[in-house]
């Protein structure tokens, strides 16, 4: 009887354990040490005294039964200071993203007023040209606007009041007024 119990022991922890487990090793190793040949009846025989084989098979699969306790314990353990570990990494790295994000955005808002303060000085040359044009005489200003690139010249023109730009397209070359009126149209 006891011989079944200690090989359904052993097969259940192998059947758990991977193999080539130490504890696996020496526990088919006791198995098959402590095993003694089975009468019909099934109890366990010896020529002499078959109570004292009970007590010791006992004893030997409770110590069986702690070492696999404890290989388990110590498999959770090495688990748990492996999953411990990682945890703090991953920590580590969060914060580590965090500050570059927070970098990041620090940049960026940097990055944001440098172009406004950019724009704020340009819109101000652009106004100062623009009175620049509209003190001048409608000739001279048409002479220099055409000068300019197309581009510029439209955006001028579309900066300018009416009276100033009334003044200033008969002293442009028409196909930029064209230009200029269409690019309008299509906007309307």
């Amino acid at each position: 009887m006891l011989r079944n119990v200690i090989c359904i022991v052993v097969t259940i922890i192998t059947c758990l354990l991977p193999s080539g487990t130490p504890i696996l090793r020496i526990i088919a190793a006791v198995a098959a040490e402590g095993t003694a040949p089975l009468n019909p009846a099934g109890d366990a025989t010896k020529e002499s005294g078959a109570t004292t084989e009970q007590p010791l098979s006992a004893s030997r699969a409770a110590r069986e039964e702690k070492a696999i306790q404890d290989a388990r314990r110590q498999q959770l353990a090495e688990k748990e200071a492996a999953l411990a570990a990682r945890e703090q990494e991953t920590k580590k790295l969060g914060a580590k993203l965090e500050a570059q994000i927070k970098a990041l955005e620090e940049s960026k808002k940097r990055l944001d007023d440098s172009l406004k303060a950019q724009k704020k000085v340009q819109d101000e040359k652009q106004k100062k040209m623009l009175g620049m044009f509209k003190k001048m005489k409608p000739e001279q200003a048409g002479q220099l606007m055409d000068k300019l690139e197309e581009e510029k010249v439209i955006s001028l023109l579309n900066q300018m009041d009416t009276k100033t730009a009334i003044k200033l397209i008969p002293f442009l070359k028409q196909p930029r007024v064209l230009k200029w009126i269409n690019e309008n149209l299509k906007g309307a």
